[in-house]
């Protein structure tokens, strides 16, 4: 099988998980609400699958580098449908948790997409195949909660089924389209190394993969307390209704898959990936201050929209320095390790907004830049330590 086909395979795989999710996200709170969860605990609830996914996604990431890429891959896309399932059944607050607990446990999806990107690209074409991996995982958050929300008028159950069954269309088409990429799977090398957890600390130490993954933590979390500002000041200051935001949301998605799209154009004028990740940080870093600033929606919308185009380039450059920087051998449990940190600054930037919204809602974004600003110094030193190693 070409390598173009594994790719487009894995963008239509990449498209209907993140499409299943997008789905079920804006229901969580108002499904849960029947089970007695309250705004409070709706943040538990989106923080058990975080957790859960951040132990769980090195672990997959390493059992896929032993027993290839596609078994892990199904075993992945089967646990989302049956914690999709098992949210529609949910008949008590235990098994709303459950259900995200197992989903984060089997959590693996990305990760694994990844590190199949990995497998079958050259260094000169990964920065391009991940950013079309990652525009597929974009488009599918994006049409997801609107989708979600039509099928909500049938009833609230409807979405979860309807998620669970294209999870498993996800299944079928990793079984009969797509091929292993992980080729010396099972190799006396990949034999030898066993995952521990204290790979999660030790990863740091490596000077250009420990320093991209903690710049991707914090970016992750400069981007998720962004959100918690975002959707404040849409309802309070600006007044938007859910559609207006809804429409709003989207066009902050478009933007960054547009330049996600846009990366082989990026790379042709500019080939150095950490120097791409440091110029796009400084951008963020000056549309999150404008938006502090905005107090009306004109301003507000262009810094919200030039920073969705510049984070876009944000995964695809640090995915391939940590992908050019790995080793084969350990490829899937990297890649796994890297989606863990994510998980947990997708968990920790909108508890550490809440914990600002007291003293105002421009001071989430005043956060959200102190984030990216830590982040811009990682990624000069990023350039430093590429230039070494």
């Amino acid at each position: 099988m070409k390598a173009n086909r594994i790719i487009w395979v894995l963008v239509v795989i990449a498209i209907i998980n993140s499409m299943g999710f997008g789905i079920i996200i804006p229901l969580l709170y108002p499904y849960g609400k029947k089970f007695g969860i309250t705004e409070h605990t709706i943040g538990l609830l989106t923080a058990a699958f975080s957790v859960a996914q951040f132990f769980a996604t090195p672990v997959l990431g390493s059992l896929s580098d032993k027993w290839g890429r596609k078994p892990l891959l199904v075993f992945s896309l089967i646990g989302t449908a049956a914690s999709f399932v098992l949210f529609g059944l949910a008949n008590s607050i235990f098994m709303l948790f459950a259900a995200r607990i197992l989903d984060g446990l089997t959590g693996g999806n990305i990760s694994v997409a990844q590190a199949m990107i990995s497998d079958i690209s050259t260094p000169k074409e990964r920065a391009k195949n991940f950013g079309i991996l990652g525009s597929a995982f974009g488009f599918g958050f994006v049409i997801g909660p609107a989708i979600g929300g039509l099928l909500s008028k049938f009833g609230l159950k409807v979405p979860f089924f309807f998620a669970a069954g294209i999870a498993i269309i996800g299944v079928l088409l990793t079984l009969f389209l797509l091929k292993e990429t992980n080729q010396k799977k099972g190799s006396k090398a990949k034999q030898k190394h066993s995952f521990s957890f204290i790979s999660l600390y030790t990863v740091l130490k490596k000077p250009v993969i420990g320093t991209a993954i903690f710049t991707g933590f914090l970016l992750t979390m400069a981007q998720f307390t962004m959100l918690i500002g975002f959707q404040t000041f849409s309802v309070d200051q600006l007044k938007l209704n859910p559609t207006q935001i809804g429409l709003f949301y989207g066009g902050f998605g478009v933007s960054g898959i547009l330049m996600q799209m846009l990366v082989p154009a990026v790379k042709k004028v500019i080939p150095s990936q950490a120097v791409i990740l440091l110029l796009s940080t400084i951008c963020c870093l000056g549309m999150m201050i404008l938006a502090g600033f905005a107090t009306a929606l004109l301003l507000f919308a262009i810094a919200i929209g030039i920073y969705g185009l510049f984070n876009g380039l944000r995964n695809p450059m640090l995915n391939a320095i940590i992908a050019d920087h790995n080793d084969d051998s350990e490829r899937g449990e990297v890649m796994g390790i890297n989606q863990s940190y994510a998980s947990i600054g997708q968990t920790l930037g909108p508890v550490t907004a809440g914990l600002v919204t007291a003293i105002s809602v421009h001071s989430i974004f005043f956060l959200s830049s102190l984030y990216i600003l830590i982040a811009l110094l990682f990624s000069i030193r990023l350039i430093s330590k590429e230039k070494t190693s």
